[in-house]
C-alpha cells in the first residue's frame, strides 16, 4: 500500500491536496472532470510511457546521493532533464508553505547552468519540466554553483536547480537541486521522492505553463563577495579555473580590486577541459605550481568545474591541504566572534580541532559530505566550516559552500597576518598524515565488522564509516557510495608510527588501487 510521505499526485488547481496512486486511478475510471488534460492522467500519456518504461532504471541510475550525475546523453538526456524538473517542481511546491503559494516569487525556482557542452540542451529541458508542473522559472544563465544559493536567497525562491557535473570530465553532467534558503536536496531529504516522481512521470503537455523569466545577478551577486574582502596589501596570485566557471566570474568579482594582481591559467569555457577540473588530484596542479613558482606569486588557486570548491598552494608551490586551511581560517572567525563553532569533516587532522579549541571555539565534527555539513552549520549555528575535498562553508553564505569565500578569506588572512601563506601553514603542521587511500573491497561492510573488532580496545564510532582513536594516532575508513571501495584516512604523531599503522590497518581493507 502507497504511503501518505510518497503521494506526489494531485489535481489541477488543488496542489496543496495531494491525493494517492488509487483515488487518481478512481477517479479517472468515473470521468472526473479535471481529469482531462492532467499531468497525472497515466492514460492520456500511455503510448509515451510505453516507450518511457525501458528508460525507469536509467533514471533511477543518474540520482545519487548529493545530486544527479551521470555520463550524457546515456544515460542521462534531455527526457529525463524534463522528468527531473517536473518532479523537482512537485516536490519543492509540496515543501512550500500554503501562504506562500500565492507568491509568484516565492513559488519561483532559480536554474542556473555551467559551462558543459550538454548544458544548454539539459537546462532548457529541465526548464520545460518545471514550467509543466505550474511553477514559475528565473534563469539566471551560466553561473558558479554558489551563485545557486545566493539566487534563492536573493529572489526569496522556493528552490533552486544548477545544471552541472561538477569535477566530473567533459562528457558528463547532472543537477544539485536546493530548496527555500539554498537548503540541499539529498537522497535523505528529498531526492530519494524526486527519483521516484520521475520515475513515473514522461513528458507531456499539461495544459499548464508557468512563466519564465531571465536574470542577470552579476552586480548583486559580486557586491555580495566582495563586501567581505579587506583593503589588501599588494597581492599576486595564480588562478586556474580549470577552464570551468571560475573563468568568466573571477573577473568580475575580482577584476578592479586594488593591489591584487591575478594571473590567469585555462579561463576558457569551451567544454573541454585541459586538464581534469579536479584539484584534488596532485597531477591537476601541474601547472598551477609551476605558474606559480615562475611568477613569484604569493599563492595559488585551483578551482573546480563549478567553482564551488578550490585548493591553494603556497609561495613555494607547495600544495596546501585543506584541513589546513580549515584550521587557518578559523583564526580569523574567531577573533570576530569568540566561542563561536566552527564544524569540519571527520577526516580531518587533529590539528583542526586543536586549533579551534586554541582559539576558544567550539570543534563539531561532522560526516563527510555537503548535505551532513550544511545541516549541522545550520544546527549549530556554526560560523565556518571546511571539508578536506574542498569545500568551505559560511554561515554568512547561508549556510553554503562557497570557493570564491575561501578565496577572500584566504587573501584576508595575508594581509591581516603580514605573513606568507607558508609562513601560516607550516606550524599547524604538527601531525603525521597518510592522505586519503582506497581500497578495492567487494565486502566492505565485513570489512568495518573486522576492523571495529580488531581495534575494540580504542575509542571506536561509527558517525561515517568507522573512526578508530588512540592517543597517539587514529584512522577513519569509510565506503564509497558507488564503487566497491573502502576509503582509508590516518594521522598519527610521527612519520615512523604513521607509516606502521598504515600498513597494519591496510591488511584488512583489500588492494590497494589509484583513484
Amino acid at each position: 500500500m502507497q504511503r501518505v510521505t510518497d503521494y506526489y499526485r494531485y489535481c489541477p488547481d488543488t496542489a496543496e491536496v495531494l491525493i494517492s496512486d488509487a483515488v487518481c486511478f478512481g477517479r479517472r475510471r468515473s470521468n472526473f472532470p479535471k481529469c482531462r488534460g492532467c499531468r497525472f492522467n497515466d492514460d492520456e500519456t500511455a503510448d509515451a510511457a510505453e516507450g518511457g518504461r525501458d528508460s525507469m532504471s536509467d533514471i533511477a541510475s543518474v540520482f545519487k546521493a548529493y545530486d544527479v550525475r551521470a555520463t550524457y546523453p546515456d544515460p542521462l538526456n534531455e527526457d529525463h532533464a524534463w522528468r527531473i524538473g517536473h518532479a523537482a517542481a512537485l516536490f519543492l511546491r509540496k515543501a512550500q508553505p500554503i501562504m506562500d503559494r500565492a507568491d509568484a516569487r516565492k513559488s519561483s525556482v532559480v536554474v542556473g547552468q555551467d559551462m558543459r557542452k550538454s548544458s544548454p540542451s539539459l537546462a532548457a529541458a529541465l526548464i520545460d519540466g518545471i514550467r509543466a508542473a505550474d511553477t514559475n522559472v528565473v534563469d539566471v544563465g551560466m553561473i558558479d554553483t554558489s551563485q545557486i544559493y545566493f539566487a534563492v536567497n536573493h529572489l526569496d525562491a522556493m528552490g533552486g536547480i544548477q545544471t552541472t557535473a561538477s569535477h566530473n570530465p567533459a562528457h558528463y553532467n547532472g543537477f544539485k537541486i536546493c530548496g527555500r534558503g539554498g537548503v540541499p536536496v539529498g537522497s535523505d531529504s528529498g531526492l530519494t521522492d524526486i527519483s521516484q516522481m520521475a520515475q513515473k512521470l514522461t513528458p507531456h503537455k499539461t495544459g499548464q505553463l508557468g512563466s519564465l523569466t531571465e536574470s542577470d545577478l552579476a552586480d548583486p551577486y559580486k557586491q555580495f563577495l566582495r563586501k567581505y574582502l579587506h583593503d589588501l596589501k599588494p597581492t599576486k596570485i595564480v588562478i586556474d579555473a580549470s577552464n570551468g566557471m571560475a573563468g568568466p566570474w573571477m573577473p568580475v568579482i575580482f577584476g578592479d580590486v586594488p593591489n591584487l594582481e591575478l594571473i590567469c591559467l585555462n579561463m576558457e569555457t569551451t567544454g573541454e577541459f585541459v586538464h581534469e577540473p579536479n584539484p584534488l588530484v596532485d597531477a591537476n596542479l601541474d601547472q598551477l605550481r609551476a605558474a606559480v613558482k615562475e611568477s613569484g606569486a604569493n599563492f595559488g588557486v585551483c578551482f573546480d568545474g563549478d567553482a564551488d570548491r578550490c585548493m591553494l598552494v603556497d609561495e613555494h608551490a607547495e600544495i596546501v591541504r585543506c584541513d589546513m586551511l580549515t584550521a587557518l581560517l578559523s583564526r580569523s572567525f574567531l577573533k570576530t566572534e569568540p566561542g563561536a563553532t566552527i564544524v569540519f569533516d571527520l577526516r580531518s587532522s587533529r590539528t583542526v580541532a586543536d586549533e579551534i579549541r586554541k582559539q576558544g571555539g567550539k570543534p563539531r565534527r561532522e560526516r563527510v559530505g555537503h548535505a551532513f555539513m550544511k545541516k549541522a552549520l545550520a544546527e549549530t549555528n556554526a560560523i565556518f566550516g571546511g571539508e578536506l575535498s574542498g569545500h568551505f562553508y559560511f554561515r554568512d553564505n547561508f549556510f553554503c559552500d562557497s570557493g570564491m569565500l575561501a578565496l577572500i578569506h584566504s587573501l584576508n588572512a595575508l594581509t591581516d597576518s603580514g605573513q606568507t601563506l607558508s609562513q601560516l601553514i607550516d606550524p599547524l603542521k604538527t601531525y603525521s598524515n597518510s592522505g586519503e587511500r582506497n581500497f578495492e573491497q567487494p565486502d566492505k561492510d565485513g570489512a568495518i565488522r573486522r576492523l571495529a573488532e580488531v581495534y575494540k580496545d580504542g575509542e571506536v564510532d561509527f558517525l561515517d564509516g568507522i573512526t578508530v582513536q588512540y592517543d597517539s594516532w587514529w584512522f577513519n575508513v569509510r565506503k564509497s557510495n558507488t564503487e566497491p571501495l573502502l576509503r582509508l584516512n590516518l594521522e598519527a604523531d610521527s612519520p615512523d608510527l604513521m607509516e606502521q599503522k598504515l600498513e597494519e590497518v591496510s591488511e584488512y581493507l583489500g588492494q590497494l588501487v589509484a583513484h
